[in-house]
């Protein structure tokens, strides 16, 4: 039997209103080696967005509003208490109905490397 070999055993708690902001609006929450959370906080409506492909892979879960996404060509509605799956590099595009608020985590951590900058027009 292999005992894993990350004998990191930092122990963080984040406070999301002294958590820091990225360029769409997301706060950025508690953040490991290879997963990491953010918060989408009363995101208002939005109008169509360009579609994106990103390197990491993001599970979410909606606390209010609603919104659409567009994920490899098929049109899903979340709602309160939906949760949702975007594998790495599948093409999507989210559209804000209702203002919204979820949380999501990303693996491996979004806001590392450039990772996680608005979508290229």
């Amino acid at each position: 039997m292999s005992a894993i070999n990350d004998s990191d055993t930092t122990v963080k708690k984040v406070r999301s209103t002294q958590s820091p902001t990225g360029e769409m609006g997301q706060v950025y929450l508690v953040s490991g080696k290879r997963l990491s959370m953010r918060l989408w906080r009363s995101e208002p409506t939005t109008q169509e967005k360009p579609p994106s492909r990103r390197d990491y892979e993001t599970v979410g879960y909606v606390i209010e509003g609603r919104a659409e996404l567009e994920l490899e060509g098929q049109l899903l509605t979340l709602e309160p208490g939906d949760s949702w799956l975007v594998p790495t590099g599948a093409e999507h595009r989210y559209t804000i109905v209702e203002r919204f608020v979820a949380v999501e985590a990303t693996a491996p951590p979004a806001q590392v490397h450039g990772r996680d900058a608005p979508a290229a027009r």
